[in-house]
């Protein structure tokens, strides 16, 4: 029997064409591709800025938090930085376990993520 896994992305903009991709459900091994590849995609966009928007995101692993250091590293070489929006008290324990939590930004709301994004600009 395959269970359905819950996961939905959505690449979406912030004002000034700040690319977004935004996930709702789990980011794992299976979902982990798509996720790597909108990031690239928003990266290809504005190779400036990103947000990552994990509001609606219930659990991500290794693969994601993997796709998630090689957009900070793209946009640390320009100068630049990710921020990366995680209000959820599990995916905020993975990113501050893991220490990524001190490599890139980690803010609460969109709203907050528009203003961090602004302020790198």
């Amino acid at each position: 029997m395959l269970l359905a896994i819950e996961f939905n992305i959505e690449d979406r903009e912030l004002a000034g064409g700040i690319p977004v991709v935004a996930v709702a459900g789990e980011i794992d091994l299976f979902t982990a591709p798509e996720f790597k590849r909108r990031v690239q995609k928003g990266l290809d966009r504005d190779g400036r800025r990103m947000v990552v928007d994990l509001s609606e995101t219930t659990f991500i692993d290794s693969s994601s938090l993997g796709v998630l250091i090689g957009a900070h590293r793209r946009l640390a070489s320009r100068e630049r930085s990710l921020v990366v929006v995680a209000p959820s008290p599990v995916v905020r324990k993975t990113l501050r376990i893991t220490g990524l939590d001190s490599l890139f930004r980690v803010v609460d709301t969109l709203d907050e993520a528009a203003d961090a994004s602004a302020a790198a600009a």
